[in-house]
C-alpha cells in the first residue's frame, strides 16, 4: 500500500517494514506491488472520486498538439483542479467527431462537470 500511495523505492518500503519487525527483501515487496498494487490503486481513484461528489470538485478538457514518430497527432486530456491527468485520447484528427468520442470515453469512468 506504501508503494502504491507514496513516491517510495522498493527498497525504501523494504526499510520501512524492517523498522516494523517485518523482514523482507525488495523482491518481495516487487511481486507484491505487481500483484495487489492495480487493486489497491483501483481503490484509492474510487474513494478519492467518491469524496469528491460532495467537495468543489472541478475537471475541464484540455488539448495538445503532440508529434509521434513525425506526424502530428492531438492529444486530448481530462485534468482535475488539482492538475492531475484523469484520461488521455490521441486522434490524428481534431473535430467535432474525435471530441465527442473523447467526452463519451472519459464520462465513463468521471463525474459530470457542473455546466454540462
Amino acid at each position: 500500500m506504501l508503494y502504491v500511495r507514496f513516491p517510495l523505492s522498493l527498497r525504501n518500503v523494504e526499510d520501512l517494514l524492517h523498522e516494523r519487525g517485518i523482514d523482507i527483501s525488495h523482491e518481495t515487496v516487487r511481486f507484491w506491488w505487481h500483484r495487489f498494487g492495480p487493486l489497491f490503486a483501483a481503490e484509492i481513484r474510487k474513494r478519492r472520486v467518491a469524496g469528491m461528489w460532495s467537495s468543489r470538485w472541478k475537471w475541464h478538457l484540455d488539448e495538445m498538439f503532440v508529434k509521434i514518430s513525425g506526424e502530428r497527432c492531438y492529444l486530448w486530456r481530462a485534468v482535475d483542479h488539482e492538475g492531475e491527468v484523469l484520461e488521455s485520447f490521441v486522434t490524428k484528427t481534431r473535430d467535432k467527431k474525435a471530441a465527442l468520442k473523447f467526452l463519451r470515453k472519459s464520462l465513463k469512468d468521471m463525474v459530470r462537470p457542473k455546466n454540462w
